[in-house]
């Protein structure tokens, strides 16, 4: 019989979306990029990725600044679009992006009023950064409705008027900055734990009320020599205030010019001067790199060096004076103290295995977080099999089936073998990197534990543990507990991508009518014993389709999602593929022992795997 698991997987989807209006592929995002394009002027050319000449799955996900909830849905996540001298006024498109939960217009020149009813364009938004640009007038009473938000800067502008004190009743309140504005009167009182520092106020005409001086009582008398007082006494204010405002902006408009640099990064020119940078290398042959070598290297991390981001950072290529290549992850969202972080580093720094990207080192400057890796040629297996280059050949089986016996022998070390053993928590096609062999290497292990979210409850399910809704496992979005069976379910998506060459998310082969995923699609497939027309075309008729069934059927022993129990370890899928694949000599002596410990607090039982063909 075949069995439906459509109300498992909807229940996934459905715990986390933020409206009824999060589906796949909705033409509003993509209006939404184009209208923010249009608004915006563009000096510098930043925006100029953004063609819409397009329609895959996906297309807006690879724009510079554009975070998706799937990498192969047109859904915004977040948009990141600071530093890039962008001018206009606010975009008031973005209401179309109606599932965006992070807006940073940080460090431009975007001037005018911030929209009244900004509540209604951004409702939704966690994280609104607005700050160092020239935004004018009143602070809206609107933002007071934005009931999510987490982190509101609008420091450096010219705002006047008061704070609205409605603005305190945002209990998820984490950063609140308007310092370097016109404002005055009191500060508001977040009705949360969090109290915003008195620096978070500074430069500004008059605020008060803690944590800065008490707001002083209006008085009750008035006389006419009181009056003819304060006039006198509010002219002479008025002459220091504007003087005041006079000095931060000529102050500011020095600076300005000091950093303009079409070039540059001012994030990266910010560490140039730091005072305490520790470097750290693993690895003999990089032992003597300074800060300076990195900064040469990726050109004082020039956005033309990025070669790829994600939500745990951005990774840019770094290729030093005698010509080694390497990648640095800048990381985002870190909060951890310098010797918690150092801990971490040592760790994941002594993390050795052939299939492992090599960590060489770290960088600690200020706030800032920088990870050296070896660089990996061949990319990412994700591109490898869903976005080929003009004239590129789609891998064949041979070299599908090293990358999952490679990958597979990978994660079952971290599990099994690796000291302390390491959850990955974010398995994807994305974190298997291929190098000029296309042997396969896992990245991103351990980075989860330095993810800091900022909303527990939805945050750590697209920004934090976990990461792609089409990996993860249907128990996490009842648990919210991290455990290796979830770690083998989203290696089994894994083995169906390199089987189907679907995407997680969306199925291509699939009548129109079907907008599930592709374990469900699969799942529905194997009910009707139909597991065959599943397989990627380019593999049929080439003389391995038994060998692509039996991985087939790896994989769907992975995925299971009733009960996770039911799903072998990633040791017996290790075992498994390495039989399938034993005639093409891809491993050499398997250093992968055979685990003995019962699965309580992360073990396994020992297994005796029968190698079958």
């Amino acid at each position: 019989m075949a069995l439906n698991y459509r109300p498992v997987i909807a229940s996934i989807f459905g715990c986390f979306l933020l409206s009824s209006s999060l589906c796949y592929c909705l033409q509003s995002d993509i209006d939404c990029l184009k209208s923010v394009k249009k608004s915006l002027e563009d000096p510098l050319g930043y925006l100029d990725s953004w063609n819409f000449n397009n329609n895959t799955e996906g297309f807006i996900c690879r724009f510079i600044g554009v975070d998706c909830w799937h990498p192969d849905e047109n859904k915004v996540l977040n948009i990141r679009l600071s530093n890039m001298e962008l001018g206009g006024r606010f975009p008031l498109g973005l209401r179309m992006c109606e599932a965006m939960t992070g807006l940073d217009l940080s460090s431009n020149k975007i001037n005018g009023s911030i929209p009244a009813n900004i509540s209604k364009i951004v409702g939704f938004l966690t994280t609104l950064d607005l700050s160092s640009n020239r935004f004018s007038g009143e602070i809206p009473l609107e933002l007071a409705n934005c009931t999510y938000l987490n982190v509101l800067k609008l420091d450096n502008n010219q705002l006047t008027g008061q704070i609205p004190l409605q603005i305190g009743q945002l209990g998820r309140m984490k950063d609140f900055s308007v310092a370097n504005n016109r404002l005055s009167g009191p500060v508001p009182h977040f009705t949360g734990n969090y109290s915003a520092p008195a620096d978070n106020y500074a430069n500004n005409l008059g605020l008060c009320g803690a944590p800065l001086a008490d707001c002083k009582a209006p008085p009750k008398k008035t006389n006419s020599g009181a009056i003819a007082g304060a006039a006198v006494g509010g002219v002479s204010v008025g002459i220091i205030g504007l003087a005041i405002v006079m000095y931060f902006i000529f102050r500011r408009a020095s600076r300005k010019r000091k950093d303009d640099d079409p070039d540059g990064n001012k994030w990266a020119k910010s560490i140039k001067g730091a005072k305490a940078i520790k470097l750290s290398m693993f690895e003999q042959s990089v032992s003597k790199m300074r800060l300076s070598d990195l900064m040469q290297a990726t050109d004082n991390f020039h956005k033309c060096n990025i070669i790829g981001s994600g939500r745990t950072g951005t990774f840019y290529k770094a290729v030093l004076a005698d010509g080694t290549s390497l990648m640095v992850k800048r990381l985002q969202n870190t909060q951890h103290s310098e010797k918690e972080f150092e801990s971490e580093m040592a760790t994941l720094g002594a993390v050795k295995h052939r299939n492992m990207v090599p960590l060489l080192g770290y960088c600690m400057a200020k706030q800032e977080r920088l990870l050296v890796y070896k660089y990996m040629s061949n990319g990412t297996l994700n591109n490898k099999l869903h976005f080929l280059n003009e004239g590129e050949e789609p891998l064949d089986w041979t070299l599908r089936l090293k990358i999952g016996i490679g990958a597979a022998k990978g994660f079952a070390w971290l599990h099994h073998n690796c000291n302390p053993r390491i959850l990955h928590r974010n398995i994807s096609s994305k974190c298997i990197l291929l190098d000029a062999d296309f042997e396969p290497k896992i990245s991103d292990f351990g980075l989860a534990r330095l993810m800091n979210p900022v909303d527990t409850h939805l945050s750590t399910f697209v920004n934090g543990e976990f990461g792609d809704l089409g990996y993860v496992a249907p128990e996490y979005a009842r648990t919210l507990v991290a455990t290796p069976k979830g770690d083998v379910y989203s290696f089994g998506v894994v083995l169906l991508e390199l089987v189907t060459g679907e995407r997680p998310t969306y199925v291509s082969k699939a009548p129109e009518t079907f907008k599930g995923s592709l374990v469900e699609w699969i799942t529905i497939l194997s009910g009707e014993s139909k597991l065959k027309d599943s397989i990627d075309t380019s593999l049929v008729g080439k003389g391995y389709d038994a060998e692509v069934l039996q991985v087939l059927k790896v994989a769907c022993r992975c995925v299971l999602p009733a009960v996770p129990k039911e799903r072998p370890s990633m040791f017996e899928v290790y075992q498994l593929l390495r039989a399938i694949g034993e005639h093409y000599h891809f491993t050499t002596d398997d250093e992968i022992l055979l685990p003995t410990e019962t699965e309580d607090g992360f073990q396994l039982e020992e297994l005796i795997v029968a190698r079958e063909t």
